[in-house]
C-alpha cells in the first residue's frame, strides 16, 4: 500500500496520481472528517468511492505499507511517519514521486524569499518561448495535478520551497536556483543547518547552478563547488551570470556582453526584485532562450499578488499588500521598497524567528506599527530594545486597518507586511492579503 501523509492540495494529488497507477492506497491525517475544509471533504469522499482506504484522525500501523508520500506541510517528526521510518518505510514527498513520472526538463527555483516572484517571471518567459510551459510546486499547483499531462517537449518551472526539499533524495533539476536564504521556518527544521541542506537538496552537479553571489551563506558554495555555476549580483559585475551597474541589468553569459533592459522599464519595486529578475534572466540565458524573449516578458512583467502589490490610493494615503512577507527577509525589501513615510501593519504566528534586523529599519521610515497575531509581545519587545515606541497592538487586521487610516496623513504609505505566517488567524497568506484589500476597496474615498 501507499500511504499518503496529509489531506490538502498536494496530498490528495498525490493519491489521485497513486490511483493512476493502479496502487492500493491509503490516505492518512490526523484531522478527522469533519474538521477537514468543505473541498477536502468533497475531495476525500470521492477518492473513497474510488477505493482509497481513508485513515482520518487515527494513527494507521500496517506491515501492508510499502511506500511512504509525505504532503510538504507534514512535519517528519509526527508519530505516524517515525513509526514508518523505524520500520525503514521508503519515505517520499509529494514533488518527488510526482517527478518520477516526469519526462520533462525540471527547473527548480528555490530560496527563503523571492521565490514565488521569480518562478511566475521565469513562467511568463519560459512560455512565450515554449507554450507547453508548467509551472508547478509551492507557487500553488501541486506537481501530482499536472505531471501527467506534460509532455516529453515541455518544460517544468518549480518553486521548491525547504518543506518540499527535505524530503527530496533523487530529483535532478535541469537548472537549480538558489536566490537566497536568511532564517525561517526554524519551528520545523529546528536549526539553520538542518534548514540550509535542506535548501541545498535542489542542487544537482550535473547540471546549471544558479546562485545569488551576494547571499552570505552561498558565497562558501559558490567557491567551494566544482560546478557550472552562474552567478547574480546587484551590487557589481560577476565573472559569469548577470548583474546590476548604473541602472541597467546586464548578462555576461553569452559570447557578447550586453544590457538586457533598464531599471525604470521594469514594472516590479526594490532591490529584492532587481535580484529576482536577474536570476531569471540567468535562468533563461542557462537554457537558451533568445534574449528578445527575455528582455520582451521581462518588461511587460507586473509582479505577483500579495508581493508588495499596490492597493488604492485614497485622498493621498497609498496602501501596499504585502501579506506574502511571511519572514523579516521577506518584510525588509517590502519595507525599503516604500517611498515616504510608513505606517506598517504585521505580526502574525510565531516561527520562533528575530525581529532585530528589520525593526533596526523603522527609524526614519516607520510613523507607527499596527500588531496582530502571535507575536505581538514580541515584536514589542524587540521595538523597545531599539528604543522604537510608536507601536500598539490591535485583535483583528480590519481593526489594526481602520486605525492606520483613521491616522494616516497625506503621503503615507499604509503597508501590510508582517514578517510572520498567517495560520494563527487565516488559512494562508493569500487569505490575509485578501481581506486586507476587501477592507480597503470598502473604504470611503
Amino acid at each position: 500500500m501507499f500511504l499518503i501523509i496529509g489531506c490538502a492540495r498536494s496530498g490528495l494529488a498525490a493519491a489521485k496520481l497513486a490511483l493512476t497507477q493502479n496502487e492500493k492506497v491509503g490516505l492518512y491525517d490526523s484531522k478527522t472528517y469533519d474538521k477537514l475544509n468543505q473541498s477536502s471533504q468533497q475531495q476525500v469522499s470521492e477518492l473513497e468511492n474510488q477505493g482509497v482506504c481513508l485513515f482520518l484522525g487515527e494513527i494507521f500501523r500496517s506491515t501492508e505499507v510499502t511506500q511512504l508520500i509525505v504532503s510538504p506541510g507534514v512535519p517528519l517528526e509526527i508519530d505516524i511517519i517515525t513509526y514508518y521510518k523505524e520500520k525503514n518505510v521508503p519515505i517520499m514527498g509529494e514533488f518527488e514521486y510526482a517527478s518520477t513520472f516526469c519526462k520533462a526538463p525540471i527547473i527548480g527555483i528555490t530560496g527563503t524569499n523571492g521565490k514565488t516572484t521569480t518562478t511566475s517571471l521565469v513562467g511568463e518567459i519560459f512560455r512565450a518561448f515554449n507554450p507547453k510551459t508548467y509551472v508547478v510546486g509551492n507557487i500553488g499547483q501541486a506537481f501530482s495535478e499536472k505531471v501527467l499531462e506534460i509532455p516529453e517537449d515541455g518544460i517544468v518551472i518549480a518553486e521548491l520551497s525547504s518543506f518540499q526539499l527535505e524530503t527530496t533524495t533523487k530529483l535532478k533539476c535541469s537548472i537549480s536556483t538558489i536566490l537566497n536564504i536568511s532564517p525561517d521556518h526554524l519551528n520545523r527544521h529546528h536549526t539553520m543547518e538542518n534548514y540550509i541542506n535542506a535548501k541545498f537538496k535542489i542542487i544537482n552537479m550535473n547540471a546549471p547552478i544558479i546562485l545569488n553571489q551576494e547571499d552570505g551563506y552561498l558565497k562558501d558554495l559558490i567557491t567551494s563547488l566544482s560546478a557550472d555555476i552562474k552567478t547574480f549580483s546587484s551590487k557589481q559585475p560577476v565573472a559569469c551570470g548577470t548583474y546590476f551597474k548604473d541602472g541597467q541589468l546586464c548578462q555576461n553569459m553569452l559570447q557578447t556582453q550586453s544590457v538586457v533592459c533598464n531599471e525604470d522599464e521594469l514594472h516590479i519595486l526594490g532591490e529584492h526584485n532587481i535580484e529576482n529578475a536577474l536570476a531569471a534572466i540567468s535562468i533563461a540565458i542557462a537554457y537558451g532562450v533568445p534574449m528578445d524573449i527575455i528582455k520582451k516578458e521581462l518588461i511587460n512583467f507586473k509582479g505577483v499578488e500579495h508581493r508588495i502589490e499596490f492597493v488604492r490610493n485614497i485622498n493621498g494615503i497609498k496602501f501596499y499588500n504585502d501579506s506574502k512577507a511571511t519572514n523579516t527577509g521577506a518584510a525588509i525589501p517590502g519595507l525599503l521598497a516604500m517611498k515616504g513615510p510608513t505606517r506598517l501593519i504585521a505580526g502574525g504566528m510565531d516561527k520562533h524567528s528575530e525581529f532585530d534586523e528589520w525593526i533596526q529599519l523603522f527609524e526614519g521610515r516607520v510613523k507607527k506599527v499596527y500588531l496582530i497575531g502571535e507575536t505581538t509581545n514580541q515584536i514589542i519587545d524587540t521595538c523597545k530594545k531599539y528604543g522604537f515606541d510608536n507601536v500598539e497592538s490591535y485583535d483583528t487586521l480590519d481593526k489594526a486597518t481602520l486605525v492606520a487610516y483613521e491616522e494616516g496623513e497625506f503621503g503615507d504609505n499604509i503597508l501590510l507586511s508582517p514578517a510572520c505566517a498567517s495560520w494563527d488567524m487565516f488559512e494562508s497568506y493569500e487569505q490575509r492579503g485578501n481581506l486586507f484589500k476587501y477592507i480597503i476597496n470598502n473604504l470611503e474615498g
